[in-house]
């Protein structure tokens, strides 16, 4: 689907969508356990549909609640007993975090997926799995097939390609029969994520205690059915604060400040470039700067990859040269982030300079043009928000792949006065 964006700024006010991140791990844990437990509100998004898809491949049985949420019925301590394949679509999650959870489960799983997703690193399993009982057969692209039961023990795996890593231990080694430490061979990168776990894992009955190398990690534990309610998601609100940054004033509703989600740091990063950020009762209203310009800021984008997207939008719009660095991972996401915002920046006459793990942008007006959402959501939202301020319409290729994490990102953006048009439905 491409879209023909036209400028201008948004105003109102948006209610979060419920954060992915989150109903990931509510919904693996809710599979885990023993009894029937219940994820409010609803979500649909096509990760979360892997995710869904994945546990019901190891037995879980999942029903939707007339759309107020989800039910599922967990495998507890009696799972599936396969062979299964598991289609991870193009969800890192879903792949990363199931796959030390079949083991454990001694269940003989081929993952697959699509999209860039077969590309995207398991390295770090293949050595901690094998070392722990499991055959694994990966040639560096999925299929990623393994068989065996995992065995407790200490697990060393390096922190610094992705937190989804020391996620899928997380869940799987309270499983064992006997007890396991996660100890990192690298500096931990993405941290809030890895908090995010050990939050939901607390809300089911499972205990993991951070050590000063990584995680101890209790053998024999049960995972107990629960009612939850997901919080509101800050990643994907952030594409409306920094509209609201750059241009017009949104609200955002449904977040909550003491949220463990790393990326609601787009607040302070947002008021870094001279924002003006109001704390509301569930939320927060950004608004550009009073009497004056956005200006240019530096960015550790370690504990954020997700931000880095749209807060280039933001260093389009600042006085001076933006620095963003620690930022090389992002050549590992759904696109190679920083290629993709490269491309895009120049298309729509923005300076920048990229290494492997850093970008420098100097604000400038944003011409229109035509840009590619390289197949990737985060690209896509973001040239949205480009397009508020962009002296001429901008033609969006492949703005379909928003359903990856919010299908209703459009929809929202126009009822806060963003203007767009269908120009070619596609497939």
């Amino acid at each position: 689907m491409d879209l023909l964006l036209s400028p201008g700024p948004l105003r109102g006010t948006t209610a979060a969508i419920p954060s992915k991140s989150a109903y990931h791990r509510l919904v693996l844990c809710a599979a885990l356990a023993q009894g029937c437990s219940r994820i409010t509100p609803a979500f649909d998004s096509q990760d979360i549909r892997a995710t869904l898809g994945a546990v019901q491949s190891l037995g879980a049985k999942v029903a939707q609640l007339l759309g107020t949420g989800v039910a599922i019925q967990g495998v507890g301590a009696s799972p599936g007993q396969g062979p299964v394949r598991i289609h991870c679509a193009e969800s890192g999650s879903t792949l990363r975090f199931l796959i030390p959870v079949a083991a454990a489960l001694g269940i003989p799983a081929v993952f697959t997926g699509e999209g860039r997703l077969p590309r995207r690193p398991l390295d770090p399993y293949v050595p901690v799995l094998r070392e722990h009982g499991v055959a694994v057969d990966y040639t560096g692209e999925l299929p990623f097939s393994i068989r065996g039961r995992l065995t407790p023990g200490e697990y060393r795996i390096a922190a610094d390609i992705s937190s989804q890593f020391i996620t899928g231990l997380l869940f799987a080694l309270p499983l064992l029969d006997e007890d396991s430490t996660i100890v990192f061979t690298s500096q931990v990168q993405s941290k809030p994520y890895i908090d995010m776990t050990v939050l939901a894992l607390a809300q089911f009955g499972v205990t993991v205690t951070p050590t000063q190398e990584g995680f101890f990690i209790g053998g024999s534990q049960r995972y107990r059915a629960q009612s939850s309610i997901c919080e509101g998601d800050w990643s994907n609100a952030a594409f409306f604060l920094c509209a609201g940054a750059i241009g017009g004033s949104v609200t955002c509703t449904g977040l909550r400040h003491d949220s463990p989600q790393g990326d609601k740091r787009v607040l302070e990063v947002l008021r870094d470039f001279g924002a003006q950020v109001l704390h509301t009762k569930d939320g927060v209203t950004v608004s550009p700067p009073a009497g004056g310009a956005l200006r240019a800021v530096t960015i550790d984008a370690g504990d954020i990859p997700d931000l880095v997207p749209v807060l280039c939008a933001v260093a389009s719009c600042a006085r001076g040269t933006t620095h963003i660095h620690n930022a090389a991972r992002l050549r590992l996401k759904e696109s190679d982030r920083i290629a993709s915002m490269q491309q895009m920046l120049e298309s729509l006459g923005v300076p920048v300079t990229v290494t492997q793990d850093s970008m420098h942008i100097t604000g400038a007006p944003i011409r229109g043009g035509e840009v590619s959402s390289c197949n990737d959501h985060r690209i896509a939202m973001t040239a949205a928000v480009m397009a508020l301020r962009a002296q001429g319409d901008i033609l969006l290729t492949g703005a379909e792949c928003v359903r990856k994490s919010f299908p209703a990102f459009f929809r929202e953006y126009q009822q806060l006065g963003g203007n767009y048009h269908v120009v070619n439905v596609g497939e």
